[in-house]
């Protein structure tokens, strides 16, 4: 039986976190834009909605809401501006739920159940300066000296360089697999940002999201007890992509928020400036770019919101959630690039909003797996030479909270 029919206690989400963008974010996200800042005082106005454990179950400090909640609250953020979903995507999508998925009881007590709370926030640390899409390209390692393992690397456009508590981590504990490029020679760490030889860095020449955090993390022999090891030894690759079907699902819902905004604001727009005499939403060719809007967002509303239910009956759910990433990822970049065009000149000035969703819609394009990385993933699938099978730890299916 298919239900397209949201929940009581979705629509109540969507409207609060509806709400309080408006009210809280909206009037100041322009300046924060443009000088390139990143306003702390977000995060524990987003803990207090219960944002920043929002699929996290009571019991380890969350809201105990399903997987489409998190989607909703990732659409609504985005609306707004990207990077408030850049927030819930790292916290929560990458970081949280590898913890609650491979995490032990200890460390979930520890570093999770604060993390719900929004008491401490979390990230993820897996590009470096020469390794993205190609994970088995990464140089950071994990040498283990005694029972300890003490990490050398670099990590590059990590959201919330310079806010985020934890880190989840992913270096080589193998050197001979990393010579061979065998992933199972990489592992992951919970790494925090108080042990010695931590460091971190903003980063100040990015063109997009400019009201995020962004920036890099170095680690010099950086001292992490095994009890701090996420999973087992070699299993970091494993977990990484794990967390990527997380993350990448938050991305999809939030790129079919923005793809939400510029369909609005251009609509707002075309009944309000008038060309030749007639308001400019008369026009057919500005109607066909509106019509094209609304065309993506309801189909990228349905791809995401299918991972969703995927995710809360415990299915494997990569494909569907790499096609709703990819679908709109790209969908949101027409959106926005048709945005500023039916603006005309003004989709050209800040005084309009569209510029600043013409240079957030870029990074989805490019982060957790390039449209290049998902077209050929698509394509695999559908040959037959891609199939998902178990791994060892699954995100648990949802569960009511009693």
């Amino acid at each position: 039986m298919l239900g397209f029919d949201l929940s009581e206690e979705h629509r109540l989400l969507e409207q609060s976190v509806r709400e309080w963008g408006s009210k809280e974010v909206v009037p100041k996200i322009h300046d924060l834009d443009r000088a390139h800042q990143f306003d702390p005082t977000i995060l524990p106005k987003m803990a207090e909605l219960g944002l920043l454990g929002v699929c996290v179950p009571t019991a380890y400090g969350g809201a105990g809401m399903d997987y489409i909640s998190l989607g909703l609250a990732s659409e609504e953020l985005e609306y707004v501006d990207t990077s408030l979903r850049v927030i819930l995507s790292v916290h929560v999508g990458l970081n949280c739920l590898s913890l609650l998925t491979w995490g032990t009881e200890a460390q979930k007590q520890q570093y999770l159940v604060p993390q719900a709370r929004g008491e401490r926030i979390s990230t993820y640390g897996l590009t470096e300066p020469a390794a993205g899409s190609d994970v088995r390209g990464l140089q950071s390692i994990a040498e283990k000296k005694g029972s300890d393992y003490f990490l050398t690397g670099e990590k590059q456009w990590i959201s919330l360089a310079d806010v985020a508590d934890h880190f989840l981590v992913f270096a080589w504990t193998d050197a001979e697999k990393k010579r061979q490029r065998d992933p199972s020679g990489l592992t992951a760490f919970i790494v925090e940002r108080g042990f010695k030889g931590f460091s971190s860095g903003t980063m100040k020449e990015k063109w997009g999201i400019l009201a995020g955090n962004t920036g890099y993390f170095r680690m010099d022999e950086v001292r992490v007890p095994p009890e701090n090891v996420l999973g087992k030894p070699g299993e970091g690759f494993k977990i990484a992509m794990f967390a990527l079907d997380q993350g990448r699902y938050t991305v999809a819902a939030g790129a079919t928020g923005l793809i939400r905004a510029c369909r609005d604001a251009s609509a707002s727009y075309a009944k309000e400036r008038q060309a030749f005499g007639v308001e400019i939403a008369q026009h057919q060719l500005v109607k066909a770019m509106i019509a094209q809007m609304e065309s993506d967002y309801q189909a990228a509303r349905l791809l995401w919101l299918r991972s969703g239910w995927m995710k809360n009956e415990g299915k494997r759910n990569t494909r569907e959630t790499s096609l709703a990433k990819w679908f709109a990822t790209i969908a949101s970049e027409r959106a926005a690039s048709d945005a500023v065009q039916v603006h005309g000149a003004n989709g050209y000035s800040d005084e309009y909003p569209v510029g600043r969703f013409f240079r957030n819609c870029k990074g989805a394009v490019i982060y957790e797996g390039t449209r290049e990385i998902h077209t050929l993933m698509q394509a695999d699938y559908v040959l037959g030479y891609r199939q998902d099978g178990l791994t060892r730890c699954q995100l648990p299916a949802y569960v009511p909270s009693e």
